[in-house]
């Protein structure tokens, strides 16, 4: 990105010309070992069969995201705290949401080689999506477990999902291919999905059963967190390690200081004055997390460098500030401002990078031609017969692969 974005709010553009050339060369390149991938093809085959020829990838994603963030909304509004058992119909809700967006999401990639308008676009768009929805997710799940008698492992279950949803672009940035470990993604939101019906059966409170002393039943989620968190970790380590300088030029350490940035000062002022769930909810997405992890996947995108100055920074910097002067601002205050300017934040970055991209790739970001192209966009190759969406293919319609070492393109 060009160097007056550091500094000025409202640039004219965020990607340079430059930027905008390599994108349209980018080429998708994943190595998916998921053990569940496989066994739900059949279903995400059948669900993009049915999909109609006129319905954009793009849209796709947009409404599974709305129904993941709706449904957990509800789920929010019913247990602001973390500590209210909320209504089983609404632990239920999410369960569904969770599983719509799953779906949505699995069979976008699909849909754009049916329609043959695989383009770089669909596949940022999507990252862009889950980075979002990944917030969502774990405060809905935290919810259900009721872990608001527990703020700090409330944070330590976000944060989790956030640093690890980065840590796996990170090392993308690095090596210039995605990787699905055999647990990974979509075993994560299957299991959050059981921890939904699990609330929804037997109410909430039923993570609160003591099993050894005073050991309370959540405490298995969070070991489960911790052991995949670090199996995961281990592995994306080594991938960053042996990356060195990433196809991008990038160095090892570079993206990791745009994630300490945000997140070290919410730890900070997390553990050190324990705010209560509401607020910390508003932190969290206050740090920047979606828009950190779209800004990751652009710079991998666009193979251009990560900016280290952003204006994000500025809610986390004022809590910052006001904890240090000992609140000369009450903090509910600070929190909705904060709040309401990051959503404002993340959404102009947002649309303005899209709006840049279709502009380049002259495309549209919500609709495609209809019928059908019989070439595609942006020299990518694809098949309309049914071997486009075979059982053959990974989640997002590419050829899946079980070893590590095999490279294919699985998405837009």
């Amino acid at each position: 990105m060009n160097k007056k974005s550091m500094l000025a709010y409202k640039e004219d553009r965020i990607l340079t010309t430059q930027q905008l050339k390599k994108l349209s060369e980018h080429k998708y390149q994943c190595n998916n070992a998921s053990l569940l991938d496989p066994w739900l093809q059949p279903w995400w085959n059948c669900l993009v069969s049915k999909t109609p020829l006129w319905l954009a990838p793009n849209l796709i994603t947009i409404v599974g995201l709305i129904v993941n963030v709706v449904t957990t909304l509800i789920l929010v509004g019913y247990s602001p705290g973390g500590i209210t058992p909320p209504p089983r119909w609404t632990c239920l809700l999410c369960a569904f949401g969770l599983f719509v967006y799953q779906s949505l999401d699995s069979i976008d990639g699909k849909q754009a080689r049916r329609t043959n308008t695989s383009s770089p676009l669909g596949e940022l768009f999507d990252h862009g999506c889950d980075s979002i929805s990944t917030v969502f997710i774990a405060l809905s799940a935290c919810i259900s477990c009721q872990l608001g008698h527990y703020p700090n492992w409330l944070f330590f279950q976000c944060f989790c999902a956030i640093g690890l949803f980065y840590c796996a672009h990170w090392q993308t940035y690095v090596s210039g291919t995605l990787r699905f470990g055999k647990i990974d993604v979509t075993e994560a939101q299957l299991t959050i999905i059981g921890i939904h019906l699990i609330s929804t059966v037997f109410g909430p409170e039923f993570w609160l059963t003591k099993i050894f002393g005073n050991l309370e039943l959540w405490s298995s989620i969070s070991l489960m967190t911790i052991i995949c968190g670090i199996w995961s970790l281990s592995y994306i380590s080594s991938v960053i390690l042996a990356g060195g300088v990433g196809k991008n030029g990038s160095t090892v350490a570079l993206p990791i200081m745009e994630l300490n940035k945000n997140y070290v000062i919410l730890i900070g002022i997390t553990i050190c004055y324990g705010i209560n769930f509401v607020n910390f909810c508003k932190m969290f997405l206050e740090g920047g997390s979606g828009k950190n992890g779209s800004s990751v996947a652009i710079a991998h995108m666009t193979k251009a460098e990560m900016e280290y100055l952003d204006w994000s920074l500025l809610g986390p910097g004022l809590l910052f500030l006001n904890q240090y002067f000992n609140c000369v601002v009450p903090e509910i205050w600070l929190l909705w401002f904060t709040l309401i300017w990051a959503t404002q934040d993340l959404m102009r970055y947002c649309a303005q990078v899209c709006l840049e991209i279709c502009a380049h790739l002259h495309i549209d970001l919500f609709t495609i031609p209809y019928p059908p192209r019989t070439a595609v966009n942006q020299g990518t190759s694809t098949n309309t017969n049914s071997a486009s969406i075979s059982s053959s293919s990974d989640k997002n319609g590419a050829t899946h692969h079980r070893r590590a070492s095999r490279q294919t393109n699985r998405k837009h």
